[in-house]
């Protein structure tokens, strides 16, 4: 009996192994072929200018600095919104009903498909609130969409906080809030890291909330306000790959534009890694 269940978990093992080297080569095969198309296409110049004749020459820098600016305009929504969300039903709502009804809500808003939330926020912010087609809408927009992640993973973070931590805090005299802030939220902050980065990816690599809050196909002019409507690199690949006489002259863009924001994704996920493990080098003292 004993021996059947070593096979069996051997068998597992080697199950879940082989499973996950499937899941990387699938990885690689697309990131290798993306890279086959696209190299040819990659420079200095084709990151830093600007595009030219009916963006079959030229750079995407105006696309690659909008897709910053929505990604640091989304962040400025989610995260400060998600945190506190997190540690509301986390650290302050004592009541099991209302924590579920809350979890619905944020479980239900997860599960909406991009291009509904993109319609909600052409309906809330670009017409009813009269942004108009900007920086601010689409910001708003994916700020929106990556609420249950940054609330998911800070309240994932909170609960890895062992309980002791927070009794002891209490028991020498501090605040439920101090304790939270100076205690709770320094040890979470890894796991919140984590968060932060899936959802700046999240917003660098959506097309539908932006095509009808954010984004354009094509301006001549760089983004003065928060009410300018920006180029971005995930439309740019979009309308290039779908529209135009140059489709197949400009494959090569697309696919080039591609591997940046890849490299881009890649990139904030190492970033994100780097800055966790200093933190929890931080915590652990060493």
């Amino acid at each position: 009996m004993v021996k059947s269940a070593l096979v069996l978990e051997k068998a597992m093992f080697v199950t879940v192994r082989v499973l996950s080297f499937i899941v990387l080569a699938f990885l690689l095969v697309i990131v290798l072929y993306i890279f086959q198309k696209g190299y040819t296409a990659l420079s200095w110049d084709f990151i830093t200018q600007m595009p030219k004749n009916e963006m079959t020459e030229g750079g995407i820098f105006p696309a690659l600095l909008g897709t910053l600016y929505l990604m640091i305009g989304s962040s400025l929504v989610s995260i400060p919104i998600g945190i506190i969300t997190a540690i509301y039903l986390h650290e302050y709502v004592g009541n099991p009903a209302l924590v579920k009804l809350i979890r619905l809500g944020v479980n239900n808003l997860a599960g909406v498909p991009s291009v509904v939330l993109g319609l909600f926020g052409l309906s809330l912010f670009v017409v009813y609130f009269d942004f108009g087609t900007s920086v601010l809408s689409g910001s708003l927009t994916l700020g929106v969409m990556n609420l249950p992640v940054i609330i998911r993973s800070t309240e994932e973070a909170l609960i890895t906080v062992p309980p002791t931590y927070r009794e002891a805090s209490i028991s020498l005299g501090a605040t439920k809030w101090q304790t939270i802030f100076k205690i709770v939220l320094p040890n979470a902050l890894p796991g919140i890291l984590t968060g932060i980065m899936l959802s700046l990816g999240r917003a660098a690599g959506e097309t539908a909330p932006i095509m009808f809050t954010a984004a354009t196909f094509y301006t001549p002019d760089l983004p003065h306000s928060i009410f300018d409507e920006v180029m971005a690199l995930p439309y740019h690949i979009y309308v290039m790959a779908t529209a135009g006489t140059h489709i197949a002259e400009t494959r090569h863009i697309q696919y080039g534009t591609a591997i940046i924001l890849i490299c881009m994704v890649f990139l904030l996920n190492i970033g994100g890694l780097v800055m966790r493990y200093r933190f929890r080098k931080k915590l652990l003292g060493k």
